[in-house]
C-alpha cells in the first residue's frame, strides 16, 4: 500500500470516526433511561463500541474521551466528575470489546469481547462509584456501600449488558453500509442471514429485551426524550 492510499484510509477513517461521534452524541438527546435520579442509560457506549470493533481500540478511546469531552462541556451537571465517570466507563466498554475483536475476527470474538466488557465495565464502576458518587450527591461512602446490592451493582450490570445487546444487533447492519459506501475496506457483498447471524440477532435482541424489563420493573427507571 503506498502512502497515498495510506494517507486517504486515514482520513477516510476519521471522517466515519467522527460520524460515530456525532451519533453517540446525538443518542443523549434522543433517548434516555433514568433510574433513581442520577443514574441514566443512553446508547452511545454502544455505538462508539461498534465504530471501535469497526477501526480499533486506539480509535475507541478516542471517541470515549471526545465525547465524555463534549457531554462536560455542553449538557453535564457533575463537571470533571462526571467526566471522568462517563470516559473511564465508556473507554473500558469500547476498548475490551474491540481489542479482543481485533485479535480474532470472528463472531466468537466478538462474543467473548463484548462479555469481558460487560464484566470489566461493571466491576470497576462499582470502584468508581465508591470513590466519586459521595462527592456528586453529598452522600457517605457508607450510603453508596448499602447501594450497591439494590441500585448500583443491578444498574451497572444491566447498562453493560444492554449496550453489548446493541452492539450484537447493530454491528453487522452498520459495517455492511460502510463497505458499501466504501468508507472501509472490506468485501462489500450483500448482508447474509444464515443461521450463526440469525442467531445472533436473536440474541442480542433477547438481552435487550431482558434488559428493558430489569430497568423498568425491577429499577423502576423512565423514559425521556430531547435534551437532557
Amino acid at each position: 500500500m503506498n502512502t497515498n492510499q495510506k494517507h486517504r484510509d486515514l482520513i477516510r477513517t476519521m471522517v466515519t470516526v467522527a460520524v460515530f461521534c456525532a451519533v453517540a452524541y446525538v443518542c443523549q438527546f434522543v433517548f434516555r433511561i433514568r433510574i433513581g435520579g442520577f443514574l441514566t442509560f443512553d446508547a452511545k457506549d454502544a455505538v462508539m463500541a461498534v465504530g471501535a470493533m469497526l477501526f480499533g481500540p486506539i480509535w475507541g478511546l478516542v471517541m470515549a474521551l471526545l465525547i465524555s469531552f463534549l457531554e462536560m462541556i455542553t449538557i453535564s451537571e457533575t463537571a470533571w466528575i462526571g467526566f471522568f465517570m462517563n470516559f473511564i466507563s465508556s473507554a473500558i466498554f469500547t476498548v475490551t470489546a474491540s481489542a479482543i475483536y481485533r485479535r480474532k475476527r470472528t463472531m466468537t470474538g466478538a462474543i467473548i469481547g463484548l462479555s469481558a466488557s460487560v464484566i470489566a465495565v461493571t466491576a470497576v464502576m462499582i470502584l468508581w462509584n465508591l470513590l466519586l458518587t459521595p462527592l456528586y450527591t453529598n452522600t457517605s461512602v457508607e450510603t453508596v456501600i448499602s447501594m450497591i446490592a439494590p441500585l448500583l451493582l443491578p444498574f451497572n450490570l444491566t447498562k453493560a449488558l444492554l449496550n453489548a445487546g446493541l452492539v450484537l444487533v447493530l454491528y453487522k447492519p452498520i459495517s455492511t453500509a460502510l463497505k458499501k459506501a466504501r468508507l472501509m475496506r472490506g468485501n462489500v457483498g450483500t448482508m447474509q442471514f444464515d443461521r450463526k447471524s440469525v442467531a445472533v440477532l436473536v440474541g442480542g435482541l433477547l438481552i435487550i429485551a431482558l434488559c428493558a424489563v430489569v430497568f423498568f420493573v425491577f429499577l423502576n427507571g423512565s423514559v425521556e426524550w430531547g435534551n437532557p
